[in-house]
């Protein structure tokens, strides 16, 4: 087997299950270098079907390459890089691990070439990311994790339906581009917009992500949502449906994450906010809207990790700290922290020479050209609704506004280099796109850097700033508790699990009391029988019959030795 035949994926599989039981030296070296050996790999795949593997009556595309495939790997491994590094001061080993298995398998996601290979690493990728949760080791990461797998569960069931409905109407395993027009690929489609996050079942990620530890939710912000959006982007480019439902992830994100406080589920709330840009651009299926959603996947992993770096940092040196009422002032003694967040804030808001700017800019276009003229008004919106609650609620609650008197120091010297790694590359991929665009799926030439689109997006930003400083006193309201589509099953879901517990209270009452019946009844009829008065009793004594029994043995004897 070639190079370019192996599953990358698996290699950071393997790395994961190894890391618990080796030394602490040897567990740095493999967490920082396997992943650029991961990185390696995947850019010796060649476009094609690289390996199969017979199953049944079907041959599986272990590993097919192409532009699509290599973007998503190539950031996934970055990620895994950099999340590695920013971990490598986590007590917990089996985070680490746990990690790689995750990361690990949403590389096996974007190079498999059929619907069988896609399932088993998906699965796979929800207990990683189950385990990434669980890691932190706090009742509420436990609670919590365990609904996060119920949905993922749940929508890998749908999918694995979807999927056995489609092979059997078409007789095919083959990944490759469909349209919602049969209850399987109807399926297929529901249970990927699972993990992308999309209404009904939403409230998984900021219920979930937040409870992982100060790293752990780094790791989670990358891999499972953007998974989603890769395999949307590969079997449902220009599915109009995906317009609506990107759109309403838009607005839904930006709401909620203005009424948190909680600066990691504020965070949260963004990544669905964000993806929703990229499931809009899917909808949209242009090669301008596909390109700008890879890219927007791209660079919005790496701010996105960039803005939960500085929260876990701050998280980290508080001793647990995450409220914004709690926070504040902390520019003074956090600086490049402080910095980091910014620059990861102006990122996720399209601020001009930032990574954002690029790949936003990209989706508003091609709604632009197709004349989609509703869509692009909420694109532009949504802008200033993201600087609202990413680009200066966090930064502005959590380094500046009060001070709370809290003097923590930036973090240890790994936290800080993942840190500025992510910072350069949000700037550098926002000056100089180029080597973005050579590795997206389709040729562009487009230029975001024209007078009218700055202009437009500066003034946008800055009445969207002015905005927030006006309604500041609104804003310091933020000590609340949201409930959203999770109210259905907080609420419904408790009143039917006590009534199907009382159901089961009452049942096995029920098969006691028959058992208790069917026991006594078996009692009665042995005593009616071998009771003192019972028919058994009635024979003769014991005495009685040992005479008879000797007399019976002793006439046997003596007939025995007259015939010999």
């Amino acid at each position: 087997m070639t190079i370019s035949a192996f599953p990358p994926g698996v290699l950071l599989v393997l790395g994961g299950l190894v890391l618990p039981f080796v030394a602490p030296k040897i567990r740095a070296t493999i967490v920082l270098i396997l992943p650029l050996i991961v990185l390696w790999c995947v850019w010796q795949i060649g476009d094609g079907v690289q390996l199969t593997l017979p199953f049944l009556d079907y041959e599986l595309a272990v590993v097919k390459g192409d532009a699509l495939s290599r973007l998503f790997a190539t950031v996934f491994a970055i990620m895994a890089f950099a999340g590695g590094l920013f971990a490598l001061n986590q007590k917990q080993v089996g985070e680490l691990a746990a990690a790689f298995v995750y990361a690990g398998s949403a590389i096996g996601v974007t190079f498999a070439g059929d619907l069988i290979t896609v399932f088993v690493f998906w699965e796979i990728m929800a207990l990683g990311s189950t385990m990434v949760i669980w890691a932190a080791k706090t009742p509420d990461s436990y609670q919590a994790s365990m609904r996060y797998l119920m949905i993922h569960l749940l929508g890998g069931v749908v999918l694995m339906i979807g999927v056995i409905a489609h092979v059997a109407d078409t007789g095919s395993v083959a990944f490759q581009i469909m349209t919602p027009h049969s209850i399987g690929t109807w399926l297929m489609l529901a249970g990927f917009l699972v993990n992308a996050g999309a209404p009904p079942l939403t409230a998984w990620l900021p219920d979930a992500y937040p409870e992982a530890s100060f790293s752990g939710t780094v790791f989670l912000s990358a891999f499972t949502t953007k998974t989603a959006v890769y395999v949307l982007l590969r079997g449902y480019p220009g599915s109009e449906i995906l317009i609506y439902i990107g759109v309403y992830m838009i607005f839904y994100g930006i709401i909620y994450a203005l009424m948190e406080n909680d600066m990691r589920r504020i965070l949260s709330y963004s990544i669905i906010n964000q993806v929703g840009f990229m499931v809009t651009g899917i909808g949209i299926g242009t090669e301008m809207a596909l390109n700008g959603a890879a890219a927007h996947a791209f660079t919005h992993i790496i701010y996105k990790a960039l803005l939960l770096m500085s929260a876990g940092s701050v998280l980290y040196m508080t001793g647990g700290k995450r409220k914004c009422t709690d926070l504040g002032g902390l520019f003074q003694s956090m600086p490049i922290t402080c910095v980091c967040g910014i620059i990861g804030a102006l990122a996720i808001s399209s601020f001009p020479l930032t990574s954002g700017f690029i790949s936003k800019s990209m989706i508003a276009q091609a709604a632009g050209d197709e004349q989609l003229f509703f869509v692009w008004m909420c694109l532009a919106a949504a802008s200033a609704g993201v600087f609202l609650h990413a680009g200066i609620k966090f930064p502005w609650f959590v380094f500046f506004q009060k001070d709370s008197g809290l003097r923590p120091k930036d973090p240890p010297w790994n936290m800080k280099a993942a840190m500025i790694l992510f910072a350069f590359l949000c700037i550098g991929l926002g000056v100089l796109p180029g080597p973005l665009y050579d590795i997206l799926p389709f040729s562009t030439s487009y230029e975001p850097y024209t007078v009218p689109h700055v202009v437009n997006q500066l003034q946008l930003l800055l009445f969207a700033g002015l905005s927030f400083f006006l309604a500041l006193p609104i804003m310091k309201r933020t000590l609340t508790i949201s409930l959203d589509w999770d109210f259905i099953y907080r609420k419904f879901g408790v009143w039917l699990m006590r009534f199907l517990m009382r159901g089961i209270v009452e049942m096995r009452r029920d098969i006691f009391e028959t058992l208790y019946a069917w026991v006594q009844a078996v009692i009665r009829v042995t005593f009616r029988s071998h009771g003192p008065e019972g028919l058994m009793a009635r024979t003769n004594a014991v005495g009685s019959s040992v005479a008879i029994i000797i007399v019976m043995l002793t006439l046997f004897v003596l007939v025995f030795y007259l015939q010999v």
